[in-house]
């Protein structure tokens, strides 16, 4: 069976655990808790010894083989714990199918990886625990949720913040739901339950946000200027190369130029892309055909010279001003 972070409290009732779990993700705080919930579930029901193993190589999942096989000293339920990249080749693929197959009674199975491509997911591993046990996949909380997840969070810890709070709060952790979860619980000890307002969260919320490249190209495609130049800002605060920053947004006006001509992403030769990528494309096909693409080729290629010194000039500044001209604003210059 599949999951969801929504169904999982209802199916971890006493009584109702899989024989094995595969939680993947790569929201370092939604897959702990996800998997804290489970040990929690596993413990009540007598499972009350956990081994942990990180396999790499051959010979670490031949130990893990001998770790399900055998019996506890005392004869206590275990919980079978396997954190690894997703990519285990034959060996683990092989070694995850027959610890499913011995999984139940005594042992829970409990595998842990980052967010799985297409290919992994459609190995036959995947397929087992899915079939046999249950998979949790985690998805990343984009900036279109991050809102209503940080008040659903505020709301277990007591607080009720404004709509200007809220996105206060969001602009300052965006990307960064760790961060986000700790300020919360910041904000439950300094203040008290109820109302939070804007002024509240300038005063005790440190600024955390985590920025990446690829979320730039996230704000360009869905026209979101005051967020992309943030991004930008943040980006040459860090360090990170302008060649990477140019990079991602020329990207997504490569994929704006498709949706202007007609492309289906869905039907693209390939892995298919995440349903929140296709979502996110969609949204985007409506300001398709307002984009000045000849315009912005240029501004791009300026960019360009100047990040390989062949023209005079900032290229931060350059890419600051095809983001906002990409979303949509018209610079004076």
């Amino acid at each position: 069976m599949r999951l969801s972070l929504d169904s999982l409290g209802a199916h971890l009732k006493p009584g109702r655990l899989a024989p094995a779990y595969l939680v993947s993700g790569d929201e370092d705080l939604l897959v702990g808790e996800a998997a804290d919930a489970i040990r929690a579930a596993a413990r009540a029901a007598g499972y009350t010894e956990r081994e942990v193993h990180f396999p790499q190589r051959a010979d670490d999942w031949a130990d893990l083989v001998a770790a399900g096989g055998s019996m506890s000293l005392f004869g206590d339920r275990k919980i079978l714990e396997v954190r690894f990249s997703g990519k285990g080749g034959k060996d683990g693929s092989a070694t995850l199918v027959r610890l499913l197959e011995t999984a139940g009674t005594d042992t829970l199975l409990l595998v842990i990886t980052p967010r799985l491509d297409p290919a992994t997911a459609s190995t036959a591993w995947v397929k087992a625990i899915e079939s046999q046990g249950a998979w949790l996949p985690i998805w990343e909380v984009g900036p279109r949720e991050l809102e209503g997840w940080l008040a659903q969070r505020c709301r277990r810890a007591g607080l009720e913040p404004t709509p200007d709070a809220l996105a206060l709060l969001a602009a300052r952790v965006e990307g960064n739901l760790l961060a986000a979860q700790q300020e919360i619980e910041k904000l439950r000890l300094l203040l008290p339950p109820g109302r939070v307002d804007s002024a509240a969260i300038l005063e005790a919320v440190a600024p955390s946000a985590r920025y990446d490249v690829f979320g730039l190209g996230e704000a360009v495609l869905a026209g979101e200027a005051a967020r992309a130049q943030r991004i930008v800002a943040g980006l040459r605060g860090e360090g990170v190369e302008p060649t990477l920053v140019l990079w991602s947004v020329t990207r997504e006006l490569r994929e704006l130029w498709g949706l202007r001509r007609g492309d289906d992403p869905s039907r693209r030769a390939g892995p298919r892309l995440p349903p929140q990528r296709l979502a996110a494309l969609e949204r985007a096909r409506p300001r398709a055909a307002r984009v000045p693409y000849a315009r912005l080729a240029s501004r791009a290629l300026r960019a360009d010279r100047m990040i390989k010194g062949r023209l005079a000039g900032d290229p931060w500044d350059e890419i600051a001003l095809l983001c906002a001209e990409a979303c949509g604003l018209r610079p004076l210059r």
